[in-house]
């Protein structure tokens, strides 16, 4: 773990020792030999962790425990002396101090002291920040309003979800059930989580998510239901997991597909109980949480291949809500473009941008396999690149389709049926690439793969303009 500390220490010699073992293990170094220096050091290098001797020139230890309190009272301050008094330690702590060492201090100890205190501190932080963050009214852009488009999938949509906020609001025992939330990738299933909690009863509680898909599958289970110290080897301390966290709130669970069917199992069980046990630990704790997921997998098929709890999928299966394709939503590639092209030109400094009438006819013609996030990324892309007020249509990085007039005069395709897989895929890519004027990049945007595949098949098939 990378940390900083300030070492505020008299003894010069003890303070080197120090100074030279945390640094041999990553740990950043600041030296103070008064209470004086440290508040200023506090103030100019903002350290993780303090560790303050008791008896020093000047104000004493206890004092500028006091005044480091006061000045960042999340900071982590350790306190050491050469006088083992039961009444220091008790003024100590009773100041404010995470912990207590008796000099001589073995400097494994004060390592394992110190990283326990930064550990700790990060852990706190990150809950303050997950409440904090949610304890607010609505954040703009976070509601069902968040959910732009006037083609009727989407007015279905926005139906649908105050339907859910307003059941939710009624119910008279707390436990919300779960929502599954499906669709394909890059439609904005994660706005609609944040609609559903901060248009809901829940709004003042923490919004807590997590992408089960990127984190490894060992550490998921521990960071979801937290573990005891000592539970697995490198469990050093007691951790809360993230369900805990979401006490009186919103849990979102993306990518739900890939979690472990052990996990699922206590992911079950927290639906159908509302109890949650950390790894370790042989006591349940009820915790009061609103549980949504999402996927753009089949659970259904998952459940036919064995991958999938049926019972958990029945149990998610409550209430659902599909989010339409891009594709699907005819009118709102204009609207949403417009407002994509407007927030990118902000965030560049460009002055006001505009698609030219034929570049928004050819964004309203491309099917979107990315749906919402490939058209948000394509239009950053264009205000990013952009010359001139006005974005023509060549400038999209769009795949080139053929113009209507040289596909009516182009001539009857004779050529035999492929032979074989190889050849098959060989006029695939060839087609492809000609299409798109040997645009590696749009050819490969077009088939679905990436740049790199494209290049290797065009090596492989020794293809040439």
């Amino acid at each position: 773990m990378s940390y900083s500390v300030l070492i505020v220490e008299d003894e010069p010699v003890l303070a080197r020792n120090m100074h030279t073992y945390l640094e041999r293990h990553g740990i950043g170094c600041q030296l103070a030999a008064s209470g004086e220096e440290g508040l200023e050091l506090l103030e100019a290098e903002r350290p993780d962790v303090v560790l303050l001797d008791h008896n020093l020139p000047g104000k004493t230890g206890l004092a500028v425990l006091r005044l480091m309190r006061e000045r960042e009272p999340n900071l982590p301050v350790v306190m050491a002396t050469g006088h083992g008094s039961e009444q220091v330690a008790v003024d100590a702590m009773r100041a404010g101090a995470f912990d207590y060492l008796i000099k001589p201090v073995s400097l494994h100890q004060l390592k394992q002291v110190l990283d326990r205190a930064v550990q700790q501190q990060r852990q706190a932080q990150e809950l303050r920040h997950l409440r904090a963050g949610s304890a607010v009214a609505p954040p703009e852009g976070q509601g069902i309003a968040a959910l732009v488009g006037d083609s009727a999938p989407m007015q279905r949509l926005r139906g649908r979800l105050r339907q859910l906020v307003e059941a939710d609001a009624q119910m008279t025992d707390g436990f919300a059930p779960a929502v599954l939330i499906g669709g394909e990738t890059g439609t904005g299933k994660e706005l609609v989580a944040r609609a559903l909690h901060f248009e809901g009863p829940r709004r003042n509680g923490p919004f807590v998510e997590i992408n089960c898909a990127g984190l490894p599958s060992q550490l998921v289970e521990s960071e979801l239901f937290g573990h005891e110290r000592g539970a697995f080897t490198d469990a050093r301390e007691r951790r809360i997991g993230l369900v805990e966290a979401a006490h009186g709130g919103t849990l979102f669970l993306d990518e739900v597909g890939e979690l472990e069917l052990a996990t699922q199992a206590k992911l079950l069980k927290l639906l159908e109980d509302h109890q949650v046990r950390r790894l370790g630990s042989v006591r349940a704790r009820t915790v009061d949480v609103r549980v949504l997921v999402a996927t753009n997998r089949s659970l259904e098929t998952m459940v036919k291949e064995g991958r999938f709890r049926d019972d958990l999928y029945f149990r998610l299966g409550t209430l659902k809500v599909n989010l339409p394709p891009l594709r699907q939503r005819q009118g709102d590639v204009t609207k949403l473009a417009l407002l994509f092209l407007a927030r990118s030109a902000r965030r560049y400094g460009k002055g006001p941008l505009v698609f030219s009438a034929e570049a928004l006819q050819r964004m309203e013609a491309h099917s979107w396999p990315g749906n919402v996030r490939e058209l948000a990324n394509t239009v950053e892309q264009c205000a990013m690149l952009a010359g001139d007020p006005v974005i023509e249509a060549d400038e999209l990085p769009l795949p080139v389709a053929l113009e209507a007039g040289f596909a009516a005069a182009a001539p009857l395709n004779t050529d035999p049926l492929p032979t074989s897989l190889p050849d098959a895929e060989r006029r695939l890519l060839l087609s492809a690439l000609e299409r798109n004027r040997w645009n590696v990049t749009q050819a490969a945007r077009a088939l679905g793969i990436s740049r790199d595949t494209m290049r290797y098949r065009i090596d492989k098939f020794e293809l040439k303009p």
